[in-house]
């Protein structure tokens, strides 16, 4: 187990699923911005059972790249737990989450980790931008699923789906994970009082690949998971210590 002076500065942390034709660009975006900004990074990927050739790519970049750092798993078991395991194999000080699909641009990391200095996670709001990599039909299921969600748990993050993410390490301690959370972590994360803010980035269209999310997932498939935030939000214990002795 690494220290904390011998830990990177920053892990990207990418869950993938049939992202062959993306993932070659993507490492080397992301090296190419991580260098940029001096900064010691690593990059984790989890791939979720592929069936395109995506774990072959990844070895192949391993053997040129050695902080690119890859597991697979055995069985699909979908983004949320591809994203959880990620966060476990990371030792980041900071750690980056984003899809690999390439609709997240690499070149606005500085806008993610410019606020940490104030704040403990920062999430990337694609909301002025979805009209660009987007159609019509997708912008519309996600206004309406972050409506929903915001109404129904008391937030006000204005694109909960977006998981381009900077947060600092601490605020994983006590987060628990379930399938479909990856949607509520920056609720999640300010439960356990933690601050957290929104910055605007760009959308890109997808080049390669189909993507995994349609109408259905952002409207119905997460409601279940809405109702347990919701009802965790208002079971949760809060108190404050006045004295302590001995």
């Amino acid at each position: 187990m690494p220290t904390m002076s011998d830990a990177p500065e920053l892990s990207f942390v990418l869950p993938c699923h049939n992202e062959r034709d993306n993932l070659r660009p993507l490492v080397g975006a992301l090296r190419s911005v991580a260098e940029r900004l001096g900064r010691s990074f690593e990059i984790v990927v989890t791939d979720d059972a592929s069936e395109d050739g995506s774990w072959e790519v990844l070895r192949e970049l391993a053997r040129v790249e050695p902080r690119l750092r890859a597991q697979r798993f055995a069985s699909r078991c979908g983004q949320s737990a591809a994203l959880w395991a990620g966060l476990q194999a990371a030792r980041g000080r900071v750690v980056v989450t984003m899809d690999a699909d390439l609709q997240n641009d690499p070149e606005d990391l500085p806008r993610l980790l410019e606020p940490l200095g104030q704040f403990d996670c920062v999430c990337g709001s694609r909301v002025a931008s979805r009209r660009q990599g987007d159609n019509l039909l997708r912008v519309v299921a996600s206004r309406i699923a972050n409506g929903v969600r915001n109404r129904l748990t008391g937030e006000s993050i204005s694109d909960a789906g977006c998981c381009y993410r900077a947060f600092k390490r601490e605020c994983l301690g006590n987060i628990k994970f379930f399938r479909g959370m990856h949607r509520f972590l920056p609720t999640l994360l300010r439960m356990e009082g933690y601050a957290v803010t929104e910055v605007p980035i760009r959308t890109r269209p997808r080049q390669a690949g189909q993507t995994h999310y349609g109408v259905w997932n952002r409207l119905f498939a997460s409601f279940q998971d809405l109702l347990a935030v919701r009802w965790m939000k208002k079971r949760l214990l809060r108190y404050e210590i006045a004295e302590r002795l001995n």
